[in-house]
């Protein structure tokens, strides 16, 4: 008895050592087969889409390069450009405002510079188009301030163009700058910022010389999550007449029914892809955050300087959501005063909820499991699956859309001829054209944000707990019900939220794997938006803003960390 009192309080003493590596049983297989599976699911779409690029006709390939692909690119290079210059000055420069200066209003602005992630980007886009439309309501203003008659006597720059389409994205996608900035800036000792002052650097001159520098880690993961959510884009891009390589993916798949032209153009902006994740890796070469024993103390701003910083935090809230949301709101209130809520908006909710919510139950549920996996068995190989795991969020929706097809329809005929053969019955679709192929591309997609909130939750369990389990007579399985799942919860509950709300805003994918007469809350949107009836979207656009909000208030709870 002695002896076992001594082991178990050996364990629990152990908080610095690394748990002892647990026997291989029933837990090893259902955590190894976890890892293998992720890793099938995520390897299997690219090898498809290699396949399928083969698959095209001799000629296609100089035809891409000749007349689809050099607009194609030049798009895509141009609207990363913009929209990556404008969410670091953004993101960057409010982050600053924020962490390191205190004025009057800092602390609403400092939460609801969040709020423009609410708003997907499509639906920013819908909005303004209909702002800025010659008859929509800032156009008619300008003209009645001005006494101008003719909307052709009214000087106005172009809605449908590039600039507009980066600047429109860009206030959309800031806050992936700012978050992980901010926290940055908060967590930069006083001591450091003070020597600067002290060897008489200004505000600027400390800001240039050690705050950026030091940021660099948090700017780099920021904008390349920027800069890939803008790749995946397509609402935006087709409804302001931007033609970049996801748009050319939809067009040629849907318009021209050319499924190895839609994976050649795939594979293109794969590398695009791969070479913003390498530029990511660089941007944090060597980089480390440096946390200080002293919060630094924010500088008081007053007079004209005060409301200037109040103003520059206040624009891009104004541009990214308050515009966008108000609109929204009164066309939606308008449409409905007129005829009500439609039968047909009532099952299209139903169906993105269901969608979402099963894609959410999968997906944490792999992502809890993966995580804990990786702590209970900490080889190299399971590391590397929970790392590949996370390379799904870098691929767009329209990727991942095309590359599944050939994944699919091989699982539906392997299935068909299975149960032809056994029970002389022949199965129709099961995977492919079906629910199942929409929440296999949810799952894949977003499985690093659930790996994340779980790694995040089980980070603060104490090695010594798992030690304990097991002195106690508990195998992985039990340690992983009993200990790794309470603890984590919360944190697992918070990444199934953003995960629900991911998957209800996606369009790429939605628009392509959906099932046939299935329409969702996005792709209700989409469709109004493309017949120029904006105000039919309205009451669906709302409701995914509504829905949106609710990881932002978790978010803003949660504070810098």
């Amino acid at each position: 008895m002695s002896s076992v009192a001594l082991e178990a309080g050996s364990a629990w003493d152990a908080r610095a050592a690394a748990p002892r590596r647990p026997a291989r049983g029933l837990g090893h297989a259902v955590f190894l087969s976890a890892a293998i599976l992720v890793a099938v699911a995520l390897i299997a779409p690219v090898a498809s889409l290699a396949v399928s690029a083969l698959q095209g006709s001799a000629g296609l390939w100089p035809h891409l390069v000749a007349y689809v692909l050099p607009q194609a690119l030049r798009d895509t290079v141009l609207l990363l450009l913009g929209v990556g210059l404008l969410v670091l000055v953004v993101g960057v420069g409010t982050a600053w405002l924020v962490a390191a200066h205190d004025f009057p209003g800092r602390r609403l602005v400092e939460w609801m510079l969040v709020l423009p992630l609410a708003v997907p980007t499509y639906i920013v886009a819908y909005a303004y188009l209909d702002l800025l439309h010659p008859v929509g309501p800032v156009q008619t203003g300008l003209r009645h301030l001005f006494g101008i008659a003719s909307p052709r006597d009214l000087p106005f720059p172009e809605v449908r163009s590039l600039p507009v389409c980066a600047l429109l994205i860009g206030f959309v996608l800031y806050p992936y700058v700012y978050l992980p900035v901010r926290a940055v800036f908060l967590l930069q000792g006083a001591e450091v910022l003070e020597a600067a002052r002290t060897l008489g650097a200004g505000s600027a001159r400390t800001f240039w010389r050690v705050a950026l520098p030091l940021a660099r880690p948090g700017i780099a993961v920021g904008a390349s999550l920027a800069l890939l959510e803008a790749l995946n884009d397509i609402g935006a891009s087709e409804f302001l007449g931007v033609r970049t390589l996801t748009v050319s993916i939809y067009a040629t798949w849907v318009n021209r029914s050319d499924l190895p032209g839609a994976a050649q153009i795939a594979l293109l902006l794969l590398v695009v892809v791969l070479a913003l994740l390498a530029a990511e890796a660089w941007g944090r070469r060597q980089g480390r955050y440096v946390a200080g024993r002293r919060t630094p103390q924010r500088r008081p701003l007053s007079g004209s300087r005060a409301g200037l910083a109040l103003l520059a935090c206040a624009a891009p809230i104004t541009v990214g959501f308050v515009a966008p949301a108000g609109y929204l709101l009164v066309e939606a209130s308008k449409r409905v005063a007129f005829a009500g809520v439609s039968a047909g908006l009532a099952r299209e909710t139903l169906n993105t909820v269901l969608l979402s919510a099963g894609a959410t139950v999968l997906t944490v549920g792999l992502g809890l499991v993966l995580a804990s996996g990786a702590r209970l068995y900490a080889r190299r190989v399971p590391s590397l699956w929970l790392r590949a795991a996370g390379f799904g969020y870098a691929l767009p929706g329209t990727i991942l859309a095309v590359a599944l097809l050939g994944p699919l329809a091989g699982f539906d005929r392997m299935l068909a001829a299975v149960t032809r053969d056994l029970f002389g019955v022949t199965l129709g679709l099961l995977a492919g054209g079906t629910a199942v192929a929409l929440i296999y591309a949810y799952t894949v997609r977003f499985l690093a944000i659930s790996i994340g909130a779980a790694e995040a939750g089980l980070a603060k369990l104490p090695a010594s707990q798992d030690e304990a389990s097991r002195v106690l007579g508990q195998g992985t399985l039990g340690t992983f019900r009993l200990i790794h799942v309470p603890f984590a919860w919360t944190a697992v509950a918070s990444g199934a939220l953003l995960v629900f709300v991911d998957c209800m805003k996606e369009l790429p994918a939605t628009l392509l794997l959906r099932p046939l007469n299935v329409e969702t809350l996005a792709t209700h949107l989409y469709g109004e938006a493309a017949r120029g009836t904006y105000e039919d979207g309205a009451v669906a656009a709302l409701i995914i803003v509504l829905i949106g909000l609710l990881p932002l208030t978790l978010l803003s709870r949660l504070g810098p960390r």
